[in-house]
């Protein structure tokens, strides 16, 4: 897929609005004013050019982190996938543009800024473990795997009476002999 990537470097027009989907997503959206300068020779002055007013979009943990950390007027530079959206109001078609920032911060060119790394919880998982403590194979759970004889020498499955003994403290591999 070709996204079109755009980098924009201006001032946060407003408070990111920090807000949660259905799915329970985060989601920011604020917008950035971007106005060109350039020295104009003959008046010797800088002139500015017209301003560009962009909506931005942070999604999961960037648009926490954005809300957490940005405030109006601020300087920032924004890296991310330029997007069109159409929609209808009142019975007119409308077309909105809009950034989905991949990455976005303070622009230091024009300040200073601390950084301070977040550390959110993780989803917890839970795994099974046998009375050694080893974790269990739950592979049939998942895998479509065949359950008769012949089919389990075929996908390479031994027999548990053979099966190595590992020692849960040392992690030392025990080859057991067969029985008989």
């Amino acid at each position: 897929m070709n996204d079109v990537q755009m980098t924009i470097v201006g001032n946060v027009v407003d408070t990111p609005k920090l807000r949660r989907t259905r799915s329970g997503h985060s989601v920011a959206n604020f917008r950035v004013a971007s106005t060109p300068r350039r020295f104009d020779r003959e008046a010797g002055k800088w002139v500015d050019g017209q301003t560009l007013f962009v909506t931005v979009t942070c999604w999961r943990s960037l648009g926490e982190n954005a809300a957490q950390s940005l405030r109006k007027g601020q300087p920032i530079v924004v890296v991310g996938r330029y997007c069109q959206h159409e929609y209808e109001r009142d019975e007119t078609l409308r077309t909105a543009y809009e950034l989905e920032a991949i990455a976005l911060g303070h622009d230091l060119a024009r300040g200073v800024a601390q950084f301070e790394k977040v550390f959110r919880p993780s989803m917890s998982t839970e795994v099974a473990t046998d009375e050694h403590g080893i974790p269990e194979d739950d592979s049939e759970h998942f895998l479509d795997l065949a359950r008769d004889a012949d089919a389990a020498s075929v996908a390479g499955e031994f027999d548990s009476e053979l099966a190595p003994l590992v020692d849960p403290v040392t992690g030392e591999v025990h080859e057991l002999a067969p029985a008989g």
